[in-house]
């Protein structure tokens, strides 16, 4: 007994810095028994083992009594058997105590080996269990080395669990030594022939969104909701945001109190620019505030190709192509279409409405549903969409009678859409040479980009987004204007 307490007294403390407990220790103990008891008798035995909290270990082999052996390890003959027991028979059960001593360093060894064992595949099911729903969440950890450009986190929660940041998932702008805390998001949960990974990133648009949810209450409580997010890691990310709340606003609640909050994200990307916009989905009025912080004179939508045209003035190209043409790229992506880019003057020799920029009376605003057009009753807006128009462009070419032929509008309802039409499209005789549009029709179009452009003024945003390529023609234009700034 005194050779076999400290035996247990070792595992047991081995077992406690795994955070085994006495039954799941008691457990390895006998299979690591049973391992040496296989060595010993040359394969697999039946035995009782039994290993009491006190440290006491007893091991009894049990073996058939036959006529002819075919398995040593649990077979013995009858003359075998009748050497200790003259009564035993054919079919009986021959019990044969061993003494743990007799085992000596093999069995403690086989048991160590088979703990250490065990230990590790807990280890390994514990981490699945632990991070397979957490694809996405923010972990953090401490840097524990730099290995062929990845980086080897040991995490806070689960110092066992492999964690690492390829270098493909690091930001270039950031340089992280041995010993330093650092945050990223998990990406992925993957399986190698030692077990689980996790890979961490800290390039992925993810991570700045959970970084906003951990800055922002009303994004965590889902009042305020992340809509879209794209990013260039080390450059610019742009966020659209929307309220569930009409009584908050999506936008001010990221930025925060004199941009408190959007600041310390931006701080965590070491100074990466951050554009946030209010999402809408009119991609027409989208894209007017993804290019922000840029100011775009018209946008011109091509439903069927997913195509937007935005026209800008000369002063604005450089600002809505940004640098290396980042900003329209990642204006692209936010919005989902491809954005072909044009500056005014551009756009005009390309045989565009010269009026659009004050050159003509062919004013045309932007087109936008009519849902957003104050003055229309909610009957009358029905019986127009039901006829197919539901944008301000369907108005245009329409006159009284042709509202009178649309089912459910009538006399008045006619005259409230042929006074809208022209108190929307009126040219303002004052300035002529710049047709200009009602100003309902200007807060109906969403103009947007102006807000968010102050917004990151005022708070030291800017961002990083992934887009599809300019079109030939932006990036023709482009080079006309010099270098474009971001």
């Amino acid at each position: 007994m005194s050779d076999q307490i400290p035996v247990v007294e070792a595992f047991r403390m081995m077992a406690a810095n795994k955070s085994l407990t006495e039954l799941e220790l008691h457990g390895l103990i006998r299979e690591g028994i049973h391992a040496a008891l296989a060595r010993r008798f040359g394969g697999p035995v039946e035995a009782e083992i039994d290993v009491t909290d006190e440290g006491d270990i007893s091991i009894v082999v049990l073996k058939e009594v036959v006529a002819e052996v075919e398995d040593p390890a649990r077979e013995v003959t009858l003359e075998q058997a009748r050497w200790d027991d003259p009564d035993f028979e054919v079919g009986d059960l021959m019990e044969i105590p061993v003494d743990f001593r007799e085992f000596g360093r093999s069995a403690v060894m086989a048991a160590k080996q088979r703990i250490i064992q065990r230990i590790r595949e807990g280890e390994r099911d514990r981490i699945r269990m632990e991070f397979n729903d957490r694809v996405g969440d923010l972990v953090s950890g401490e840097v524990q080395a730099s290995e062929r450009g990845k980086l080897v986190v040991m995490l806070n929660r689960s110092r066992e669990a492999e964690a690492i940041i390829p270098w493909r998932e690091q930001n270039p702008r950031e340089r992280f030594r041995q010993g330093e805390p650092i945050r990223a998001v998990l990406k992925l949960l993957e399986e190698t022939s030692r077990g689980p990974r996790l890979i961490l990133s800290r390039a992925d648009p993810q991570f700045v969104a959970s970084l906003f949810a951990l800055e922002v209450p009303e994004i965590y409580h889902n009042i305020v909701e992340i809509k879209e997010i794209v990013r260039e890691a080390g450059g610019r990310t742009k966020v659209a945001v929307a309220s569930r709340d009409e009584s908050v606003d999506p936008v001010g609640a990221c930025v925060g109190l004199k941009g408190s909050r959007v600041q310390a994200v931006v701080s965590e990307l070491s100074g990466e620019r951050i554009d946030i916009v209010p999402w809408h989905p009119d991609p027409e009025i989208f894209a007017r505030r993804a290019l922000a912080p840029a100011r775009v004179a018209k946008v011109i939508s091509d439903q069927e190709r997913h195509v937007i045209t935005a026209i800008v003035d000369e002063d604005q190209l450089s600002l809505a192509i940004g640098r290396n043409g980042q900003n329209v790229r990642l204006a692209s992506q936010l919005i989902g279409w491809q954005i072909d880019l044009y500056s005014s003057r551009d756009w005009i020799e390309r045989g565009g409405q010269s009026g659009l920029f004050g050159g003509g009376e062919d004013y045309e605003i932007s087109d936008f549903p009519l849902s957003e057009l104050e003055g229309i009753a909610p009957a009358t807006l029905a019986a127009l969409e039901a006829a197919g128009i539901g944008s301000f462009y369907g108005l245009l070419d329409m006159d009284r009678g042709d509202f009178l032929q649309v089912p459910g509008i009538g006399g008045e309802e006619a005259d409230t859409l042929e006074a809208l039409v022209d108190e929307l499209t009126v040219v303002d005789e004052t300035s002529p040479d710049a047709a200009v549009a009602g100003k309902a029709a200007e807060e109906a179009a969403g103009e947007t980009a102006d807000v968010a452009g102050e917004t990151e003024e005022e708070a030291g945003e800017t961002a990083d987004v992934v887009g599809s390529e300019m079109a030939p023609e932006a990036l023709e234009s482009a080079a006309t204007s010099g270098e474009a700034t971001g």
